[in-house]
């Protein structure tokens, strides 16, 4: 098992924007794809207030590497996100990491 930590800071002002693809979009396209999330959070404390996180689960990098492709690849995906765009850019900047758990992780 392996866990994807992905963290969005968004354009100022841009978070709703955000929220609203991924609640309205985003997810559906997603479980088309067999991609799942292992939570969603904005930041409450910390260096920024615009910033989006989340965690999806990989049965291996394999299968991350499959499923993202074709996700990324959608026409369905490339549509919907250059419409959401149309009032400008929502993303400033992804950081994404790739994490296995320790022997002693209480998430395996």
């Amino acid at each position: 098992m392996i866990l994807e930590l992905r963290v969005y800071r968004c354009v100022p002002g841009r978070l709703p924007a955000l929220l609203k693809r991924f609640e309205n979009t985003t997810l559906k396209l997603w479980e088309k794809h067999g991609i799942r999330q292992a939570g969603f959070f904005t930041t409450l404390i910390g260096e920024s207030n615009q910033e989006l996180t989340y965690m999806l689960h990989w049965d291996s990098l394999a299968d991350r590497e499959k499923k993202w492709n074709a996700f990324q690849g959608d026409p369905d995906w490339i549509a919907a996100r250059a419409k959401t765009e149309e009032d400008g850019q929502i993303v400033g900047n992804i950081v994404s990491q790739l994490l296995a758990p320790t022997a002693f992780s209480s998430v395996k």
